[in-house]
This record gives C-alpha cells, sequence and structure tokens, in this order.
C-alpha cells in the first residue's frame, strides 16, 4: 500500500475580496506570529485566543471547507469546576467560520459525559492595527491610539484605530447565543451550563472598518450551506466559465481548484464608479492591486474568464503614471507594479500609493490588450485602452531604453524601491556567474522578448484599426530588436541567452529560466530554439519537478531560495507554452506532467507560488518553501497555461474562428474542454489521442469554427502582418 503524502503551510487560512483570515491549525492566532485577521492592508485581529476555565483546548482536526470558509473540532482538557472536575474530551467545540465580506463565526459545544458541566467560555481578542509590511518584515511599530468598548446591551466589542486621519477599526457581535456575554479582563466571556447530551450555540460577527466604511460580516449560520450567498456565487462562476474533463485525474482536479482558486481571487476596483474585478496576487500578502501579477494573470484566465483582462486593462489604464516622480519609481506611460492603502502608504512612509518599480508591466499591458481582442472580438475595447496602449509605446521608447542602445533596461531610483524589476524581483535574483550581484542598469533577456512581443502585437492592432503605416513601423522596430537582441544575447559557446547585460553591456551568462520566456516571446530564430530547450531540460535546470530559476551548478544556487533555484509553477507555465510555440510538444508536455504531479501532493491540490527545487527520484515528493503565498493567482493560472501549450489554442474572436493545435502527452488519453468562449461562441471540444497523433471533436459550437493550425505558423503570421 503507497504513502499518500500531503504537504502544505501549517496553518488554515480563508478569504473573499480584501478579506483574509490566517490561523493556526487550532483556529487561534497567537500574538507575535503573522497570523491574523487582515483587510485592507492592516491586521484588525492580532490575537484570538479560547479558553475553558482559563484552559486551552485540545486541537482534534480541522480543515478549509472551501476558499471562504473553515471548521475546527476541538475538546476539553481536564478542569477544575465549582461543581466539581470534568474529565478531558468530553467537551466537543465545533469553530465554523466563513468569509462573506467581514467573519462570521459558529462556536458550538456538546457536552458528551455523563454528568452536567458548567465552566466559563473564555474569548480573547486582541487588535494590533500592523501594516502588512510591518507584519511581513517582523518589525511592527506602534504609531497611533486604540481605543475598545464594550457595549452591553447591544453585546458589540468595538476596536477602533486613529492616527491623524487614518483610522481602521472591527466590531464583534455576539447574537444568537442561549447566554448573554460578559466583557472583562479583554476577554468575552459565557457562563456554560450543560446537561449530559446537551448543545450550546452562539454566532460571532466580525465588521470590518476601513476608515467609516463598514464591511458587514455574513447574518446566517452555515459555513458552506448550498444556500449561503458563498456558495451560490461560487456555483454561478463556475457555471459561467469553461470546465475540464480528463482522463488524468490529477489534471482534472487542479483545474477545478484553479477555477475555485480564482473564484477567491477576485477583487473588486471601482474606477469612475464602474465596478471592475482584478485578480489579487495571493494570499495573503499580495491581497491587493498590482501590475505584472494581474497582467500575467489575465494573460493565463484570457480564455477562461476574459473579464479580468477588461479589469486589469482598465484599473491599471487609469493609474497610468502621467509625470516622473523618483520616490515611486514613476515615469509617464509606465504601467504602476503595486498599490496599497494601509497605513504606511497613507503617510508616505512606502512608494506603494502606487509604486511603479516594474520594467516589465508597461509592454505586459500592450501584449494583455492584444490578446483580450483576439479572445473577445470587441472593438470597443481596443478603441478604450488605446491612448493608454500609445503612452505605453511612448514609455518603452524613451524610458524602458534608459541609454538609447535599443534595449530595456531598469535601475530603481527610489530610496524604497526594488532593485530588481523583473519579474524575478528579489534583491539577491540577479547575478553573475561567481554569484556576485550585477549592479547598474540591468537588461533582462526576457524584457526584450516582452517588448518584441508587444510591439507586434500592437502592429496587428493597428492594423485592425487601419492604420497601416502605424503598424509597418511597429513591425520593422520588431524586427531590428529581433537581430539587435540575438547578437548581443546570444552566446554561442553556451549554446544559450545571457541572462542580461549588465552596466557596461556585458553579457552575464548565469544560467537561468529567463530565457525560456524568450521562446514564448517569439524572440528566438527557429534554429536556436532546440538549443535553448534541451538546456534547459538539462538535469541542473530541469528538477523533475519542473524548470528551477537557476542552475543547480551555479555557485549561488540554492534550492529554498525564493528565485535562486526553486521551481515556479507560473514560470514553467509560460516555459510550456514557449516550448510549443517553437513546436517542442513531447517538452511542453513533459513540463506539464512535472507541474501536475506535484500539484497532487500539495493539500487541496492547490499549486503553491513555488517549491524547493530539489532534485526529484522515485522515493521523493514536492518540499514546500516557507513563506510561499497559498493560493496564488500565477500558479494557480499555471495550469491554464499547461492546457493552452498542450491543445495549442489560438483564438480569433473577430474572425469567430478557434485554431487547435493539439499533442495530448501520454499521460493524457482524452480530454475535454466545455463552456469554452470565443466572443460570442461557446464550445464544447473533445481531445483524443489517437497513436501517435491527436484529434478532436467539437460537440457544441459551430464545427467549421474550430480548425487545426501550428501554433507556429500563428507566429509567423503575427511577425509578418497577416
Amino acid at each position: 500500500m503507497s504513502l499518500e503524502v500531503k504537504i502544505g503551510p501549517p496553518q488554515l487560512a480563508i478569504h473573499q475580496g480584501h478579506t483574509v483570515l490566517l490561523t493556526e491549525l487550532d483556529g487561534q492566532i497567537i500574538s507575535g506570529s503573522q497570523k491574523g485577521l487582515y483587510f485592507q492592508d492592516t491586521r484588525l485581529i492580532s490575537n484570538w485566543s479560547i479558553f475553558a476555565n482559563g484552559e486551552p483546548w485540545d486541537l482534534l482536526s480541522s480543515g478549509a471547507l472551501r476558499s471562504f470558509a473553515m471548521q475546527v473540532f476541538l475538546a476539553n482538557r481536564p478542569l477544575d469546576s465549582e461543581n466539581g472536575p470534568i474529565e478531558a474530551h468530553t467537551i466537543g467545540l465545533t469553530l465554523t467560520r466563513h468569509v462573506g465580506g467581514g467573519i462570521h463565526e459558529d462556536i458550538d459545544l456538546t457536552n458528551y459525559g455523563l454528568h452536567a458541566v458548567s465552566f466559563n467560555l473564555e474569548l480573547a481578542v486582541r487588535s494590533d492595527f500592523a501594516d502588512i509590511f510591518e507584519v511581513k518584515n517582523e518589525h511592527v511599530v506602534r504609531r497611533g491610539r486604540v481605543v475598545t468598548t464594550w457595549d452591553e446591551r447591544e453585546q458589540r466589542l468595538k476596536t477602533v484605530y486613529r492616527n491623524q486621519q487614518f483610522r481602521r477599526g472591527i466590531s464583534v457581535r455576539v447574537h444568537n447565543g442561549e447566554a448573554r456575554a460578559g466583557y472583562a479582563n479583554g476577554r468575552i466571556t459565557f457562563a456554560v451550563s450543560l446537561r449530559p447530551g446537551a448543545h450550546w450555540h452562539c454566532c460571532l460577527n466580525y465588521d470590518l472598518d476601513d476608515d467609516g466604511r463598514v464591511t458587514h460580516a455574513p447574518r446566517q449560520c452555515g459555513a458552506g450551506d448550498e444556500g449561503s450567498p458563498e456558495e451560490r456565487r461560487l456555483a454561478q462562476w463556475r457555471r459561467a466559465i469553461p470546465s475540464l474533463e480528463c482522463s488524468d485525474e490529477t489534471f482534472k482536479l487542479l483545474f477545478r481548484q484553479a477555477t475555485d482558486d480564482f473564484a477567491a481571487l477576485r477583487v473588486p476596483e471601482y474606477e469612475n464608479g464602474r465596478r471592475q474585478l482584478i485578480p489579487a496576487a495571493g494570499l495573503p500578502w499580495f491581497v491587493a492591486l498590482f501590475g505584472r501579477d494581474s497582467l500575467i494573470t489575465s494573460l493565463q484566465t484570457s480564455l477562461i474568464y476574459s473579464d479580468f483582462a477588461r479589469g486589469s486593462l482598465a484599473t491599471l489604464g487609469a493609474r497610468q503614471a502621467s509625470e516622473r516622480d523618483d520616490f515611486r519609481d514613476a515615469e509617464p506611460g509606465k504601467i504602476m507594479h503595486e498599490l496599497r492603502r494601509g497605513e504606511l502608504a497613507r503617510f508616505g512612509l512606502i512608494p506603494h500609493t502606487p509604486y511603479y518599480g516594474s520594467a516589465d508591466a508597461t509592454p505586459l499591458y500592450l501584449i494583455v490588450l492584444h490578446a483580450a481582442w483576439c479572445c473577445t472580438g470587441d472593438r470597443e475595447l481596443l478603441m478604450r485602452h488605446l491612448p493608454n496602449a500609445e503612452r505605453c509605446l511612448q514609455w518603452i521608447d524613451h524610458y524602458g531604453d534608459r541609454d538609447g542602445d535599443g534595449f530595456q533596461e531598469y535601475e530603481t531610483r527610489s530610496t524604497g524601491g526594488l532593485q530588481n524589476q523583473g519579474w524575478k524581483d528579489a534583491g539577491d535574483a540577479v547575478m553573475y556567474p561567481d554569484g556576485t550581484l550585477v549592479e547598474g542598469p540591468k537588461a533582462l533577456c526576457e524584457l526584450q522578448g516582452y517588448v518584441y512581443d508587444a510591439w507586434l502585437r500592437m502592429a496587428a492592432i493597428y492594423d485592425v484599426l487601419d492604420q497601416k503605416r502605424r503598424a509597418s513601423r511597429l513591425r520593422a522596430k520588431a524586427a531590428a530588436l529581433f537581430e539587435r537582441f540575438n547578437d548581443a544575447f546570444w552566446d554561442e559557446r553556451a549554446g544559450f541567452y545571457a541572462f542580461c547585460l549588465d552596466g557596461d553591456k556585458q553579457r552575464v551568462m548565469s544560467i537561468a529560466s529567463n530565457a525560456g520566456h524568450c521562446l514564448w516571446s517569439g524572440i528566438v530564430p527557429m534554429e536556436r530554439a532546440r538549443r535553448v530547450v534541451r538546456r534547459l531540460m538539462k538535469p541542473d535546470m530541469w528538477s523533475g519537478w519542473g524548470i528551477r530559476t537557476l542552475s543547480s551548478k551555479h555557485p549561488a544556487f540554492n534550492p529554498h531560495s525564493y528565485q535562486n533555484g526553486a521551481v515556479w509553477p507560473h514560470d514553467n507555465g509560460l516555459i510550456a507554452e514557449g516550448f510549443k510555440r517553437y513546436g517542442f510538444a513531447d517538452e511542453a508536455g513533459r513540463i506539464a506532467k512535472d507541474i501536475c504531479d506535484a500539484g497532487c501532493y500539495f493539500a487541496l491540490n492547490q499549486l503553491p507560488e513555488l517549491y524547493a527545487g530539489l532534485q526529484r527520484t522515485e522515493a521523493s515528493f514536492p518540499v514546500q518553501h516557507i513563506g510561499a503565498n497559498v493560493p496564488q493567482a500565477w500558479a494557480a493560472g499555471s495550469i491554464f497555461s499547461l492546457c493552452y501549450a498542450i491543445l495549442g489554442l489560438q483564438p480569433d474572436a473577430s474572425m469567430k474562428r478557434l485554431y487547435v493545435d493539439p499533442v495530448l502527452p501520454p499521460w493524457i488519453d482524452t480530454l475535454t474542454l466545455r463552456n469554452l468562449k470565443v466572443g460570442t461562441q461557446r464550445f464544447d471540444i473533445r481531445f483524443a489521442r489517437m497513436g501517435e497523433s491527436t484529434e478532436f471533436e467539437v460537440s457544441k459550437g459551430a464545427r467549421n469554427s474550430v480548425i487545426r493550425r501550428p501554433v507556429s505558423k500563428w507566429r509567423e503570421e503575427l511577425a509578418a502582418g497577416r
């Protein structure tokens, strides 16, 4: 009998919108930890503990019922009471919580003993109102004033924090109880008396206050009930998006979990009174609007839920920089990196108001605009965001290329800015082959590919808008960049592209995964693609659980490092799409298998942000990275990237066509996509492996609208302007 190993951080997490609850496995929040109830970048609860006559409870079992609901089963320790001793584990305590704006908490007690019991149930709830940046950095500074009041009549505990004009608050209301609560010594208390076999119940509602705007908790009990608003919203979401059936059960489960993750990661943003849904980057630290994260996720979900692209284009476009601001690394036309709404941002102690330190978000904005057009055929969408796109193009020419050499470089001007501004943005992520850090403006290889791709896609958009001259100029610029890049970045001896050019325009030949993104963008000539693929699939890069961020032969390699050796699912998803675009379907299928095999080991089949880049063996399992965000939008979206790579999906909504280039790997016999939306059309398509080929059948939708075409052909036609 084989042993099933499930890995994941030792915590419980539930969330919805901007509300995140992170607890220990027993449902408690221990002072001094990073757990807590977070809302709008502020920790509203920093301690939550429950006692019986001052004694803690024993954990029996716990788990997340849904992304928005958790349940914890506890039992009492031996207690001394005024009516005599109470034996251990004769009182059962169940905590059930669900998020629906605020938090609804059910507390249920059952006396399983032979005798009546009486004791005090006590809840200690404290709030530090720490900024999420300070919690993450484990350096919390007290600034304002906290005031706590207890309203006996309303049974409400209210705690408010004020620092000048900044205010946050939380209100805890007791209701539906069989006994009234009291409050003393920082604890909500109940006098509980239970006959043998008797039950006791009460509810606590946690309402969240953001500067006077209150987000209310659900009023009804019963987390996960089919009739609850949260469950109805999840069911509605599942009906609206594509579903997948597959002969490989793991791939099916990962796809389903990814769609559920995105249901919970949807965060509302408001622009000019219009509500837009954007994907939050991940839990617990990145429930916020990001540039790069939202845009890459929009690409991953372009055929799953195109409204993410619409929302990201609108919200990021509305915050496009209009002037230079060195503290925020802002320049006219630049797309933002990260927006925060906590205390540190409010008082300008961090530059995230928003912060613009991302060198790739601006070309990615253009790529997403074209991808959204391909999936929706919405000409109005192009017209609405064309002014933003043109300012992006100007930024690429005048600010992205800092020294006028035709390449994109970055370097922070901010005292609080990021030293690295590609997707690998850790301070130690860009280094020479000897491990020393690269200084000065850096020209990452994938940045050049993103701009190349963006120029070609914008040329296609100008063709649609009948601006042929502008389209021709962009294609000429892309062709020139293609030649210039391949002259400057290619190293013939290594058979690989430089990680980046340093401040002196010298190649940095550290072997890293970034070159795989160059395949995704199409800036690699066909004759070199095979060598890049082979190099990425060598044992020092390919771990068996996916491609590492850095070669294991590099002196700075550490399989547990954030970006110097770990495996990132989203990185692998884009690389797999790049493999497919150059005709390396077998290698793309192998990467998909790696990520899926890893995914089945993680709790709830949720792919984390990253995991260790340890070598896979027959007796091993993936090792988690402490601090990785779970769920995380990029990681969830990687499943869709892998699906696109396997099936070669190429939407052309304006022409009412979906091109496909399916190659099912040996581990998948059949795969069916249902409710796949391309423009106004919807399709159910079944793919089946027949010997060495993959056939497909359209069971719903216009059959003549689904056409077989190699992905490489799409790339060629994009470059040629056909």
